[in-house]
């Protein structure tokens, strides 16, 4: 969820934010069930120039969002999320918008060896997040579980309806070493390709790596993670924390 800036010397991505900083991995709601997932991050060194007037600054902000979804069968889940917030020094408080998704995946994807999916959201957006009120995004979802081992792919583009030359790239990869089947270390990247009618060049080009831990439970899963800027338009230092939660999920019998 990229900011589309206004700024014509600014390369997009350099003032992007975002709410949601997680690789999808196919995992679906049980069906009948609610699920409540609640994103945070935070970036104490960050880029320090707004995207377009009065936009939010990435540097110091923290941002986040309140994420519903609902699983509807084996296959498909609905999401909801809101409210996006977000706080910077400039403009304090304030929310960002709404986005509507769902969510396509083989069903019992942590079980198989290949597995495969594809997200879409609908997002509204505030003038303080985005030039476009209207923008989505498309999220296809392809993984291996290989052994204690997880590779995840996510080549993402997003869109302000503006014609197919204007997708902009902005896949996430994950690396994941399983310890036990409750804690996992990974590494996850982040990026932004620009448009697939012209790739920004390299160093203009938004690339921040991760190290994360996963830790599930029966009734809270955190993931917790830092990320660290590989180029210049890229915050240099951002913090991320997701707790999800199942409710109405049936216990296993004794």
């Amino acid at each position: 969820m990229s900011l589309l800036a206004g700024a014509i010397a600014i390369p997009r991505i350099a003032c992007a934010q975002s709410d949601e900083i997680q690789v999808y991995d196919g995992g679906l709601a049980p069906t009948g069930v609610f699920n409540l997932t609640w994103h945070n991050n935070y970036t104490p060194d960050g880029v320090r120039t707004s995207a377009f007037p009065g936009a939010v600054v990435a540097d110091r902000s923290w941002n986040g969002v309140l994420e519903w979804a609902y699983g509807v069968n084996r296959w498909f889940e609905l999401g909801l999320y809101l409210p996006l917030y977000s706080w910077d020094h400039a403009t304090g408080w304030g929310l960002d918008g709404g986005k509507l998704r769902t969510l396509f995946a083989v069903p019992n994807a942590d079980e198989r060896r290949f597995f495969y999916g594809a997200n879409f959201e609908f997002s509204y957006n505030a003038k303080r997040w985005d030039t476009k009120r209207l923008t989505s995004e498309i999220r296809p979802i392809i993984g291996w579980h290989l052994q204690r081992v997880d590779l995840i792919v996510n080549p993402i583009f997003d869109t302000s309806y503006e014609g197919l030359n204007n997708l902009e790239f902005v896949p996430s990869t994950r690396v994941a070493y399983n310890v036990s089947t409750s804690w996992a270390i990974a590494a996850e990247e982040y990026a932004d390709y620009g448009t697939l009618r012209r790739f920004f060049p390299g160093t203009s080009q938004a690339h921040q790596l991760y190290a994360v831990v996963d830790h599930r439970s029966r009734s809270v899963d955190v993931e917790a993670g830092v990320g660290f800027g590989l180029t210049d338009a890229t915050d240099r230092l951002t913090f991320k924390l997701i707790l999800s939660h199942d409710f109405n999920k049936p216990r296993p019998k004794a």
